[in-house]
């Protein structure tokens, strides 16, 4: 029976578990070994397979730790206080205005810039002081991330889009259904509408109201100028040759990560570059490191335990059995067929937490099944497409969540799962999934 799918009552786990309070490290880990089990695998094996499987998020693991610390030693140069002061005059009372800037720059790390997640633990922690003067809700602006981390690679073919759809075509092609990237492009645009509409629900409706987040309980506050006062962030601070030498690294980290194709190359020469010119000093080593790892350390344990538990799904067998068992309900209706297959989509995404890494596995299985009742090849795509960003928004597994947590409870005062993962589930999900359907029967 589908209900006693391993990846399935795996998922299920992780979903009840991360809603329950209990920790996303914990969550996925007692979901790996649950999904193992069910899938006979054995306790023993799954925990090797889950070992084995972690290396493949390695570099982005070692690259969200030396972006931490690079973080942080800018955060020590005090060009953020500037950074602050400038937001404070620019947005006063314009907290909509803000939230919409926000999403903009999250939109630009995917093509123009494409940096994707590397600008939030730079941009976001010295921003949290302006957010509670203004009681945004921060819920808010987690929306608005992850709008800009999703959005441009479902609809722009440029940057992380380009390699995104690229995967969609070759893997349509290669599965027996011909279709030209344009054609991938246009199909995407109307899901890709309905990211617009989560994101224009939540700041006009669900976080219009004023709200500030509850500080942690013995919370040791990060030195990044974010536990300072409004009237302290509003002196006087004038530039110097320090935040020139700032300027100098960030755009050297981002010509180094364009150059090289290397986020850890980036990160590393823009930290050289800061303690070479001694805008912070060798001796405050120790301090960028257990500062830089306890802002982004978490995030970068979470995803090599979610690649280790992603290969755990994989090697059961369970996804090719629960999308077959799937499909088989669906019969020729069109209707039917779109339903189940963003159906499964958001239960594979929501546990390997990659929209790419679901990409292929989901193109496999479904363009014969398209094939068969005859969707057209832009329909195809738009399901797939579809499916595959369907649960990147919401999963606590997926760096379009990861990611705006890490910059937005830099001071301990924001819930990865009740205020990123639930919000960005309800708002992108449930319009997505609506608009696959109707590009699938309009295509």
């Amino acid at each position: 029976m589908l209900i006693f799918n391993a990846v399935l009552i795996s998922v299920i786990v992780m979903v009840v578990l991360s809603l329950l309070r209990v920790n996303v490290i914990f969550a996925i880990l007692l979901a790996a070994l649950t999904g193992g089990i069910a899938a006979g695998m054995g306790l023993t094996e799954t925990v090797e397979v889950l070992v084995s499987g972690m290396g493949g998020q390695a570099n982005t693991a070692l690259s969200y730790i030396l972006l931490g610390m690079f973080a942080v030693m800018i955060g020590l140069s005090g060009i953020t206080s500037i950074l602050v002061n400038k937001m404070l005059l620019a947005f006063e009372g314009k907290r909509k205005f803000l939230v919409f800037t926000i999403a903009g720059i999250a939109s630009l790390s995917q093509n123009v810039i494409p940096v994707h997640i590397a600008f939030i633990p730079i941009l976001i922690p010295p921003l949290l002081s302006l957010f509670d003067k203004m009681k945004l809700d921060r819920r808010a602006v987690a929306a608005a991330l992850t709008f800009g981390l999703k959005t441009p690679y479902m609809m722009v073919p440029l940057g992380f889009g380009l390699i995104f759809q690229g995967i969609i075509q070759e893997e349509m092609i290669a599965n027996g259904m011909e279709i030209a990237l344009k054609e991938v492009t246009l199909s995407m645009l109307l899901p890709g509408a309905g990211m617009f509409i989560g994101l224009f629900i939540a700041v006009f409706i669900t976080y219009r109201k004023d709200r500030v987040s509850k500080k942690a309980a013995n919370l040791h506050t990060l030195d990044l100028e974010i536990g300072k006062s409004l009237e302290e962030n509003k002196e006087i601070i004038h530039w110097n040759v320090q935040h020139t030498m700032t300027v100098i690294a960030i755009l050297s980290a981002l010509s180094i990560q364009l150059w090289t194709e290397s986020l850890v190359l980036g990160a590393l020469a823009g930290i050289i570059i800061m303690f070479l010119t001694r805008v912070v000093p060798f001796n405050e080593g120790d301090r960028v490191v257990n500062e830089g790892i306890g802002m982004l350390g978490m995030i970068a344990f979470v995803m090599l335990i979610a690649s280790g538990y992603a290969t755990v799904l994989q090697e059961t067998g369970a996804v090719d059995e629960l999308v077959e068992k799937t499909t088989a309900l669906t019969g020729d209706s069109h209707f039917i067929v779109a339903v189940v297959m963003l159906a499964v989509g958001l239960v594979i995404t929501m546990g390997i937490g990659s929209s790419f890494g679901t990409i292929p596995i989901l193109a496999a299985l479904y363009v014969p099944i398209c094939l068969a009742v005859g969707l057209s090849p832009m329909a195809t795509a738009a399901l797939i497409g579809t499916a595959g960003a369907l649960g990147d928004a919401g999963s606590p597994a997926s760096d379009s969540t990861l990611g705006p947590t890490a910059g937005l409870n830099a001071d301990g005062r924001h819930h990865h799962i009740w205020e990123t993962c639930v919000p960005t589930f309800l708002h992108y999900n449930i319009p997505l999934f609506i608009f696959g359907i109707i590009a699938a029967m309009v295509l």
